[in-house]
């Protein structure tokens, strides 16, 4: 499971440095192959290891290109979508498109989402939770589930 906040920054080329306890198990679970793309609702990317951004494929892929929403879907993460290659050395380069997109800059936050991870520019990500933080328990948006999550 991917999990945890990690900051990093991105070199001149935009490259980022996977952390390293990661990197080992990136490597055996998809040979370091990723696959980066828009976050459609938030304003970060989403980088998913292969074997589940082919996960992704195989539901987009069943969405109607006659359907203007689906076909909105389809387009916007598939049109982002772009392969990434871990080195040797652990890093990975986002495309400047995709850079632009989320904003980032030097300083970015790498977060683990179970089975992908989010990336962030450092500020988007300090805003993003403050708004999270800030969120009522009383929010008419809890679904049911929320409702009976218990840690």
């Amino acid at each position: 499971m991917l999990r945890g906040a990690n900051s990093i920054n991105l070199d001149s080329k935009g490259r980022l440095a996977m952390p390293t306890r990661y990197r080992d198990w990136l490597s055996e679970e998809c040979q370091g192959q990723m696959v980066c793309t828009v976050d459609i609702n938030l304003n970060c990317l989403l980088l998913y290891p292969l074997n589940e951004w082919e996960e992704i494929e195989r539901k987009l892929r069943k969405l109607s290109s006659m359907n203007p929403a689906e076909r909105r879907l389809q387009r916007l993460l598939l049109g982002y979508a772009d392969d990434c290659q871990m080195d040797k050395n652990g890093r990975l380069l986002i495309s400047a498109p995709l850079r632009q997109h989320a904003g980032l800059e030097k300083q970015v936050m790498l977060v683990g989402q179970l089975n992908k991870f989010e990336i962030w520019s450092d500020q988007n990500w300090n805003d993003q939770i403050e708004s999270d933080l800030n969120v009522s328990d009383d929010d008419e948006f809890l679904s049911d589930q929320l409702r009976d999550f218990s840690l």
